[in-house]
């Protein structure tokens, strides 16, 4: 199994829910998250007055999936969640040795 955390600009949430949901995924954690990258924030202008936003928001997206459909789903994040300019986002994979269902008790694969 893997758990796949891809930090995504706000605005292509709903694309990329709608994408990886047509693949079969059936459960993420969503958060709204702040931070910054290779941009170190931005410049921005507010009534005349420039400052400056350390931390830009962003989504962060939690999935855990099959070994055999993570590198599908890392590829159509990384598509649906491209807009081609700086701050596009990260996309981090993971081993993920165990998921235990809370109600079941289902372990591993049963259990996503």
């Amino acid at each position: 199994m893997k758990y796949i955390i891809a930090v995504i600009q706000p605005q292509k949430l709903d694309a990329v829910r709608s994408a990886v949901a047509e693949l079969g995924v059936s459960g993420m954690t969503v958060s709204e998250v702040r931070g910054y990258g290779r941009q170190k924030g931005q410049s921005e202008v507010y009534r005349g007055a420039e400052y400056n936003v350390d931390f830009i928001p962003k989504i962060k997206m939690e999935i855990a999936v099959a070994d055999d459909i993570a590198a599908d789903i890392v590829a159509l994040i990384r598509e649906t969640a491209n807009t081609g300019t700086i701050g596009d986002g990260k996309i981090f994979v993971l081993d993920l040795e165990n998921v235990v269902r809370v109600r079941t008790g289902e372990e591993k694969n049963d259990a996503i």
